[in-house]
């Protein structure tokens, strides 16, 4: 029954969502007749794809009731590996794109270990974690940026990925890979053990343990599931922008975060869907594409996001009070 009366307040959140983005692209449309074109639409999916992929497994650690602070700069750290083998050791992009994804894995486990295993707060593990990265992307790229292959040349394959170029139009087409990814894990974390164990764990870590459930393991699974998808995420912002710069992740956390926030998962844990976050996603990227188009700069946008996080956390605390 309460898993019900959730779930039903949950789809509430995501129509609210929905509206918002609505209201957003209406205001934002009046404001700027320069924002209703398709260069505008297509900027804003390529700055949505990282987020997007970076929100989809941060959710499952937001969930447990934890949090993982590393995926930013963990995406450039991995980016900038992979680039790393592609440029400087000569091997194949398939392997540097593959390199991203197990990079990502580690790390994840790694963070799922330190949480779950030897019990250290999320918060604690993750910024640890996050630091580690920063430095191996640094001694990666020796301070410098690393580029990886261009769409004009032989290697840049895997930029039609997320963009094709047809008679001179950019088509947008990473969006139907991010919303096949949307639909898979939302049906991961709604109808399979792994999604039903990772709700629980964040419901109550305790009563989920006595009930012969692994805890450890599958709270060690949600962080590994976090970082596969950052690894993913390294993919995207590779195949979206030529050049990595070592330390210019940071920050990229909170908007994959204050996305899955904003689309409906408990910052206390137990509640979520990938599907709402994904919605909380679009939410934060339009801001940081349209503000601009009305006059307000980055930093209004930092103000605005931290704004509504603050809102979505509040109307989580009140729902459960009144539980």
């Amino acid at each position: 029954m309460a898993n019900k009366k959730a779930l039903s307040k949950l789809k509430g959140r995501e129509a609210i969502v929905v509206g918002i983005i609505l209201v957003m692209v209406v205001v934002f449309s009046l404001l700027s007749p320069t924002f209703r074109t398709y260069t505008t639409f297509v900027s804003l999916l390529d700055s949505s794809y990282y987020v997007a992929l970076m929100a989809i497994g941060v959710t499952f650690p937001l969930i447990t009731g934890g949090v993982d602070l590393s995926i930013g700069t963990g995406l450039i750290s991995y980016a900038l590996f992979g680039g790393y083998l592609i440029v400087h050791q000569e091997m194949p992009v398939a392997v540097g794109l593959i390199a991203c994804v197990i990079m990502g894995t580690i790390f994840g486990v790694l963070n799922g270990f330190l949480v779950a295993v030897m019990e250290l707060p999320p918060f604690l593990a993750t910024l640890c974690t996050c630091m580690i990265n920063r430095g191996i992307g640094s001694l990666l790229s020796g301070g410098f940026g690393i580029s990886w292959p261009s769409a004009l040349s032989s290697d840049g394959w895997f930029r039609s990925i997320f963009r094709i170029n047809s008679n001179g139009k950019i088509l947008p087409v990473g969006i139907i890979l991010i919303l096949v990814l949307v639909l898979v894990m939302n049906f991961v974390l709604k109808h399979t053990k792994v999604g039903r164990y990772t709700i629980a764990i964040g419901s109550n870590k305790e009563a989920t343990r006595l009930a012969g459930v692994n805890v450890k393991f599958y709270h060690i699974f949600a962080y590994t599931i976090c970082g596969f998808f950052a690894g993913l995420a390294a993919i995207a912002y590779s195949g979206t922008y030529v050049t990595i710069y070592p330390g210019s992740g940071a920050g990229f956390e909170m908007d994959a975060i204050g996305g899955a926030i904003v689309g409906g998962v408990s910052a206390s844990g137990g509640v979520g869907s990938i599907i709402g976050t994904f919605l909380g996603v679009i939410v934060i990227c339009l801001m940081k594409v349209g503000l601009p188009f009305i006059g307000l700069q980055a930093n209004w946008q930092q103000i605005i996001t931290g704004l509504i996080l603050i809102g979505a956390v509040l109307i989580d605390v009140v729902k459960k009070r009144k539980v």
